[in-house]
């Protein structure tokens, strides 16, 4: 409630006046008015209870100028320089004090109004009902004010959350953030398992507790049932306990349903109904629950989006590697973080008449755009390879390919040709990390040649030959694996070489020891292929 224009709610008013009839009629007459009235004789006294009061603080003090302990200009002053007292509004009062510069000195010191006795009671309780409006009108705005500036960041955060454990924080959080109270929330999970999240009150820990199938629909009943949009409904502590028997909040509660699609569960956010002091706090929690639903679609629409991406991606790999005689194989694949856009890593296998190519590339950029083009590469690959081209031939023809049916679009790509006797390896790279090869004698080095990316237009280099003994290993890999933003591609690549010098000689193992070691918390592809020839 707010006061009206023709009045003002009862308030309770602290009057500090030495003089016991002037006390008592002013405590009378604010009495008769509705108003409740603490009275102190002395400006020492009238702070000790405004600095050691309770519960909540008077509405407004009435201070006598001449007091007898100290004035009522200090009183004031002080009163205005305590941060917990500082919006108190103050009416002075002085029956001796009346001059123009009594007046000025009073209201320069901390009064809001300032009144010559003897005094009209209709004049004070005007005077009282004017200054109550006005604090209490700058109350609510400021208090709007801070407000508006917790939903801000309560929405920035829901919209920031990158999975549904943070977007229950953020929403949760805001609640009480905004209302600054304790609050709850009830949504779905991507596993179609209701998730109910708590809070005591801002900056206070998160807590998520189960709650039993179904219960989202029997919240939305309450509220939009099938609609789409957000509504604040009231409900007894008895009607939410049935629904929630294990939340914390206490006394009646204001639920605020909000959905945005139809046939999609909905986002409730729940706090005490005595959290509500106003239609602004209504409107700040129905924003606030159709923010946490308008973020919670688009989390849950990447999620689907991004495993489906994932499973288009996947569908492009090959599922098994060809068992040729003399070689042996491994491969990694790991897909970015469930965060991170799907990319455009791949690895590829052939068997030819000129003998085994093995390729390792990536589609620059991540997309689901990528993962199509990554597959359309791969594709054509394969049928270059099985035709019997060679390696700076099927360059040239991808190259060709992507500037028809993908223009502005870069691959890197290496391509390794190894004999059908596994002594010899033609190594074409465009642009991709240089293939790792390791001497059963001499060790691990990088391969570094290598021509310009795909798609550039550029033309390429004839392969490198190499000639490897018996027990020569390779090791190709997606810059997923070895690439740190924050460090020199060539200090990864030595700490990688020195990695594999240090490893296990059985390639399964060397794979996992890889990933293990440079795979963790990644947000790119990771793709690593792997051959030892007998």
């Amino acid at each position: 409630m707010t006061d009206g224009a023709q009045g003002v709610l009862p308030a309770t008013v602290l009057v500090i006046d030495d003089n016991e009839s002037t006390r008592y009629v002013l405590t009378s007459w604010l009495r008769r008015a509705g108003h409740t009235v603490i009275g102190v004789g002395t400006g020492e006294e009238g702070l000790t209870r405004l600095h050691t009061a309770a519960g909540e603080l008077p509405d407004i003090a009435i201070i006598d100028v001449r007091l007898p302990d100290m004035s009522g200009f200090e009183v004031s002053e002080r009163v205005k320089s305590d941060p917990r007292t500082v919006h108190l509004p103050v009416i002075q009062i002085s029956a001796a004090a009346i001059t123009p510069d009594d007046h000025a000195e009073g209201l320069r010191r901390g009064a809001d109004a300032y009144l010559d006795q003897p005094i009209d009671p209709g004049e004070l309780l005007a005077t009282v009902a004017a200054t109550l409006r006005y604090a209490r009108a700058r109350q609510r705005a400021e208090r709007l004010a801070t407000r508006l500036i917790a939903l801000n960041q309560a929405t920035l955060d829901v919209y920031s959350a990158v999975g549904f454990h943070s977007f229950a924080s953020a929403a949760t959080g805001g609640a009480a953030g905004v209302l600054a109270s304790p609050a709850s929330a009830v949504f779905l999970s991507p596993q179609t398992q209701a998730v109910h999240s708590t809070i005591d009150g801002p900056r206070t820990p998160v807590r998520t507790l189960p709650a039993r199938s179904g219960v989202l629909e029997q919240l939305a009943a309450h509220g939009l049932n099938q609609d789409t949009g957000v509504k604040v409904v009231r409900l007894s502590n008895s009607q939410w306990r049935a629904l929630l028997p294990t939340d914390h909040l206490s006394g009646d509660i204001a639920l605020a349903v909000a959905r945005t699609k139809r046939g999609r569960p909905p986002v409730c956010l729940a706090v005490p109904a005595s959290a509500l002091h106003s239609a602004d706090d209504e409107q700040l929690l129905q924003q606030l629950a159709n923010a946490g639903a308008l973020a919670l679609e688009a989390l849950r629409t990447y999620n689907e989006e991004h495993a489906l991406g994932l499973a288009l991606q996947r569908s492009f790999l090959p599922k098994e590697l060809p068992a040729v005689p003399g070689i042996e194989l491994a491969f990694r694949y790991l897909p970015a973080s469930e965060h991170a856009e799907i990319g455009g890593d791949f690895y590829e296998a052939v068997r030819t008449d000129n003998g085994l190519l093995l390729a390792i590339g990536d589609v620059v950029g991540h997309s689901v755009t990528a993962a199509t083009v990554m597959g359309e590469v791969r594709h054509a690959l394969r049928a270059y390879a099985i035709e019997g081209h060679p390696p700076h031939h099927i360059l040239e023809r991808l190259e060709r390919l992507l500037g028809q049916s993908q223009p502005g679009i870069t691959v890197t790509l290496c391509l390794v040709l190894v004999a059908p006797d596994g002594r010899r390896l033609d190594i074409a790279n465009a642009g991709h990390i240089p293939p790792l090869v390791i001497h059963p004698e001499e060790g691990p080095r990088f391969h570094h040649p290598h021509g310009p990316l795909l798609g550039l237009g550029l033309p390429h280099p004839p392969p490198d030959v190499l000639r490897t003994p018996p027990g020569t290993r390779l090791l190709m890999v997606t810059d997923g694996l070895v690439e740190i933003r924050t460090t020199d591609l060539d200090t990864t690549l030595a700490e990688f070489r020195d990695a594999v010098a240090a490893g296990p000689d059985g390639l399964e193992e060397l794979c996992d020891l890889l990933l293990e070691r440079f795979g963790q918390n990644k947000d790119d592809d990771i793709a690593l292929l792997t051959a030892r020839f007998a």
